[in-house]
């Protein structure tokens, strides 16, 4: 476990921990753009800055992410070089004053971080505006990459091409293809320019896209877990989640059951009709 092994080895004699954290929902473009920004910061920051990327939920969440898993394991990334967030405590390191937080994918922190908001220093959240005033949100992954281009562009090797371009190629057309904007073009064209032995765009989505929607492997609860979104007003917290299937109704041989899902602070409930989901 690199980074574990390395912040346990070091946390105690160094003046800050600066952590990278994404998204709750753990999505491609949060994950990759956490690691590969903080892979920056610590090639930039002073010798008693440790730079730490940490994945925003626990360790045995991750089985969930299939897409993440595959893009990860194709470039031979062992789940042990990951810190996940059951495995740090933020709040003790912000109160010996040795945190500092980098947000990626959101601008928000969970409730029950609310208490690090002094710690953050920067925020990676793309927001976009189209000529209609509609908004939308751009790939964090791009944005990462027009720093590092920037600021050290000898960092950006065809390893990290790779995860970034298939971050960006995944978020945007793959699910949205009329969305992706001129500067996410402008910032792919450079990585494949940079790096022309990289796959054909048409390849990386094909196969992110069978990645995304397989079921294989996971529960149902495993798969709504994976999926959960969470509102909270401070004091209420409402789970939302879906999975993908056929649902058939057979009149006359539907059974209800009720699937219930312990999860943090609330409860996830699925209403399913027996002999009727097919994974």
């Amino acid at each position: 476990m690199f980074y574990l092994d390395l912040f346990q080895n070091r946390s105690k004699r160094l003046e800050k921990v600066h952590v990278v954290i994404g998204h709750k929902s753990c999505d491609l473009d949060s994950l990759i753009s956490a690691f590969t920004y903080a892979y920056f910061l610590d090639k930039v920051s002073p010798p008693e800055v440790l730079c730490l990327p940490v994945l925003n939920i626990s360790r045995t969440e991750f089985s969930y992410f299939t897409e993440t898993r595959f893009i990860l394991e194709e470039l031979n990334i062992s789940e042990s070089f990951h810190i996940f967030r059951d495995e740090i405590n933020l709040h003790q390191l912000n109160n010996e004053g040795k945190l500092s937080l980098t947000l990626v994918g959101s601008n928000m922190l969970a409730s029950e971080d609310k208490t690090l908001e002094s710690a953050v220093v920067k925020v990676i959240n793309p927001v976009e505006q189209d000529d209609d005033g509609f908004e939308y949100r751009e790939s964090s992954s791009s944005l990462v990459v027009k720093e590092i281009l920037q600021e050290a562009p000898e960092l950006i090797t065809e390893q990290l091409a790779h995860l970034l371009r298939g971050s960006i190629l995944f978020k945007w057309m793959a699910v949205e293809p009329k969305k992706i904007s001129e500067k996410q073009e402008e910032i792919l064209s450079i990585l494949e320019e940079k790096f022309p032995r990289l796959p054909p765009r048409d390849d990386i989505i094909s196969v992110l896209q069978e990645t995304q929607f397989s079921a294989q492997g996971l529960s149902i609860e495993q798969t709504m877990l994976k999926n959960l979104k969470e509102l909270s007003d401070g004091e209420i917290k409402v789970a939302i989640s879906s999975v993908n299937m056929t649902l058939e109704v057979r009149v006359g041989k539907a059974f209800w059951h009720i699937y219930a899902v312990q999860n943090s602070e609330y409860f996830l409930l699925l209403c399913c009709l027996d002999q009727a989901i097919h994974l």
